[in-house]
């Protein structure tokens, strides 16, 4: 189970996962602790949180200590290796970076740009990255990448050739309405279905037929 800034959208009401904070994902990442006690858990380090050596081994190390098996920070090989010296496994996260990105693209159409991000999934596995995010990533260079790498990669809109794929839960669950990228397969239709409900429940209750008397205490 990843804990991904993405909350920021689909829970907290944030248009930028450059808003999430350290709290924010401590919090979570304690809770689905609680809740899958026996599952590998990774967190992601959120926007901020580790532009220096310093900073990214200390709130790693908040994460870990609140119940990941595994941190994520977004690129920046250099600070892969630092907390892979210290014994932090980390998940790597490459391609469309959205803590750090102006807007939604695809990264890695230009040729330039796709050996770029062929070299940084080379820097993150030397780094000591256990596997790697490729989001975003045009499907016949994420199979290139996947090929050349000897660790996993995790795709989330980068085709069916990487080794793994992780999907938004509250986008497979069809909870969140804002933003549904191409990549996005929804499983259930939930929006419709709560709306529905919240509309049942308020009109049984206009009708006076909720509560009824086997609902109520003598």
């Amino acid at each position: 189970i990843l804990i991904g800034d993405s909350l920021g959208h689909v829970l907290l009401g944030h248009s930028s996962t450059a808003h999430v904070t350290m709290q924010d994902i401590l919090r979570h990442v304690e809770a689905v602790r609680r809740g899958a006690s026996n599952t590998f858990i990774i967190g992601d380090l959120p926007a901020g949180s580790y532009e220096s050596p310093e900073s990214a081994i200390e709130n790693a190390q908040q994460i870990m200590k609140a119940g990941a098996d595994a941190i994520k920070p977004e690129g920046k090989p250099e600070i892969i290796q630092i907390l892979t010296d210290k014994n932090i496994p980390v998940m790597a996260h490459l391609g469309y970076l959205p803590q750090t990105a102006e807007k939604f693209v695809i990264v890695g159409r230009k040729k330039e740009e796709a050996a770029n991000l062929l070299q940084q999934a080379l820097l993150v596995q030397q780094a000591g990255a256990f596997a790697v995010v490729l989001e975003c990533v045009p499907a016949p260079l994420a199979k290139n990448i996947s090929q050349n790498l000897d660790i996993p990669t995790i795709g989330i809109g980068s085709g069916v050739d990487c080794d793994g794929q992780v999907l938004v839960l509250y986008d497979l669950l069809g909870l969140y309405t804002d933003f549904k990228p191409k990549f996005v397969r929804k499983y259930l239709d939930l929006a419709d279905l709560v709306n529905k409900a919240v509309k049942n429940y308020v009109k049984d209750i206009k009708s006076l037929s909720f509560p009824a008397k086997n609902e109520e205490y003598e």
